[in-house]
């Protein structure tokens, strides 16, 4: 007979953790399923190492223009990839084993390692990586936290070469003399600038005209200006048809594209085209669990799939892509199972950051987006060269912007592209969750000197949209 639990969460990301232990800690027999590392993407392969890499990158590049501060340093500055990698692999094995301790030791907590499939609406086989047969359990309560993968395009002569995703990439302990780029979005230029930054000859494909497509044009410009200043090269309107190995160097490729377009040499390629939903062998026909033509698992505001006693959160429901919307998903689903509370996603405030340096941070709606509203709207913008901090720093890269409505007084939407903006636009958030009038931001007396002490001078700044 299959062991039976009040409660089975599928994966140990950032929503799925937290959910487990809430859950066994209100009394629920808990167990926790787990096919791979403990800490999901944002610890494994995704925010984690990446920041420490930006962190090194940042280093570099400060190092390097040390002297316009007044700084000497002697010699060139030059970055070892292998002890960037071990500082990134021990950061990630503290994070990771933490978890699993966490899990490991949590009262009322059963953890299986094993991939975990549906043999019907609330029960789960487990597999081992051989494919034999593990556990079989079934729970009053399922919370599928499953996450998304990288994406590679389906190119011709994909098979014969090297390539690479956000995951691999982070295992190189020798620098790429040229990293291709196929992508220009989030994780595509976060990784342009690390490599641009640790010393690689880096070009981006972009198959548009412009970078970041969701973000208006000119938050767009800006960044590109900053990545291509620092030699990061971009190469518009092109996309890669075919791929080959070098001829003449061993685990290079050449990258082929149609319209007469000369093949492009790499060392090394990375895609950055996307990730998709960690669904298609999780056996969800059997248990009746509705999937979209994307493979993410509709749900409604209180994150429940089509089927009795299922949630899905996280990445996998498609309502967020970004850690902080997954933990936002576990407290949702708390909040409402187990504290009587009817919090719902659908009312949840978008907000989140591109961690280019300077970083680019966003909320709510964009300007293109309070444009095609048709709303009375008010907007305003400051470059970062007016504000204080950043001039004292040295970074005067990017802009602010802000639009509120003109009847109710609420902010619509911000953005920050420029130095520690990923921090100051917490005060629009913030002020946005509480649905407050802008004016209570406008006039908050801010500490000085900071980013967000210009934050109120750039209300000041309102004038209507046109």
């Amino acid at each position: 007979m299959p062991q039976h639990f009040d409660a089975v969460v599928i994966g140990t990301g950032q929503g799925g953790s937290p959910l487990a232990v809430r859950l066994a800690k209100s009394g629920r027999e808990t167990a926790v399923i787990e096919r791979a590392a403990f800490g999901g993407t944002c610890v494994n392969v995704g925010c984690t190492p990446t920041k420490s890499y930006v962190a090194s990158a940042r280093a570099a590049h400060v190092a390097r223009h040390c002297a316009e501060l007044g700084v000497q340093v002697g010699g060139a500055i030059s970055v070892d990839l292998a002890a960037v990698k071990a500082r990134k692999d021990k950061i990630i094995g503290q994070s990771r084993d933490g978890v699993e301790a966490w899990l490991r030791g949590t009262q009322n907590m059963s953890v299986f390692k094993g991939h975990a499939r549906f043999t019907g609406p609330r029960a789960l086989a487990i597999s081992g990586p051989d494919g034999n047969l593990l556990d079989e359990i079934s729970a009053d309560e399922v919370f599928i936290n499953t996450g998304t993968r990288a994406v590679v395009p389906p190119l011709d002569g994909l098979e014969r070469i090297r390539y690479y995703t956000n995951s691999n990439l982070l295992d190189l302990t020798e620098l790429p003399s040229h990293l291709v780029i196929v992508g220009a979005s989030y994780i595509a230029l976060e990784f342009a600038q690390i490599f641009r930054r640790f010393g690689s000859q880096v070009t981006v494909l972009v198959r548009g005209e412009r970078l970041l497509t969701r973000e208006d044009a000119d938050f767009a410009d800006s960044v590109q200006k900053v990545l291509a200043r620092e030699g990061v090269e971009f190469r518009f309107n092109v996309q890669p048809s075919r791929v080959e190995p070098h001829p003449h160097r061993e685990n290079e490729v050449c990258v082929g594209f149609e319209q007469n377009i000369p093949a492009l040499e790499a060392s090394h390629l990375l895609f950055a085209t996307g990730r998709e939903p960690n669904t298609d062998d999780l056996g969800l026909a059997a248990a009746g669990i509705a999937v979209d033509k994307h493979g993410t698992i509709p749900v409604d505001g209180q994150l429940r799939t089509n089927v009795p006693g299922v949630w899905a959160i996280g990445d996998v429901n498609g309502r967020g892509a970004f850690t902080h919307t997954s933990y936002d998903d576990y407290q949702i689903v708390a909040a409402n199972l187990l504290d009587g509370a009817s919090r719902s996603v659908d009312t949840r405030i978008m907000a989140y950051a591109v961690f280019v340096d300077p970083p680019l941070a966003r909320v709510g709606a964009s300007e293109a987006e309070v444009r095609k509203s048709g709303r009375d709207a008010l907007i305003a913008t400051m470059p970062m060269t007016r504000v204080g901090r950043a001039r004292e720093r040295g970074e005067t890269d990017g802009f602010m912007k802000v639009m509120v409505d003109k009847e109710s007084k609420r902010v619509l939407g911000a953005a920050i592209h420029g130095i520690e903006g990923d921090e100051a636009l917490h005060t629009f958030i913030d002020i946005m969750t509480a649905d407050a009038p802008y004016p209570t931001l406008q006039y908050a007396m801010h500490i000085h000197p900071t980013i967000s002490e210009l934050v109120p001078t750039l209300l000041d700044g309102l004038k209507p949209m046109k």
